[in-house]
């Protein structure tokens, strides 16, 4: 009968995983909060606590479905956003996204070309 332990331990396991997703889900959900409410402190304090570089987990993090500087233009929360783009190399600033646009076009297109983030973004891209 050792088919028991094995599937008592593969139990556990999955367990371990659903409870690691459900963190990870709440600390995404904390992220786009903390945006949504321009709290560039308890952004900061967050990221610190999970030990978590804005640069590794940027591209993961969607919030309504925009990536974090989109979603920070969204909700005008500049003191977020430009907190963002400062910990995020060129290199991510410039890739386009899933819908084939770069930052900086989305904000043009859709009326944020003047933010603050926007000039952020602008200037570390180097244009």
């Amino acid at each position: 009968m050792r088919i028991l332990p094995v599937a008592v331990a593969a139990l556990l396991v999955a367990g371990g995983m659903a409870k690691e997703a459900a963190a990870s889900d709440m600390l995404v959900a904390n992220i786009c909060e903390y945006v949504k409410s321009d709290d560039r402190n308890l952004l900061r304090k967050k990221l610190k606590e999970s030990r978590m570089k804005l640069r590794q987990v940027y591209d993961g993090i969607k919030c309504d479905g925009h990536s974090l500087v989109r979603f920070a233009m969204v909700s005008g929360a500049n003191e977020s956003g430009e907190f963002i783009v400062s910990r995020l190399p060129s290199s991510k600033l410039k890739k386009p996204e899933a819908d084939g646009m770069t930052v900086g076009a989305w904000a043009e297109s859709q009326g944020h070309g003047a933010s603050p983030i926007a000039a952020a973004v602008k200037e570390r891209i180097g244009g």
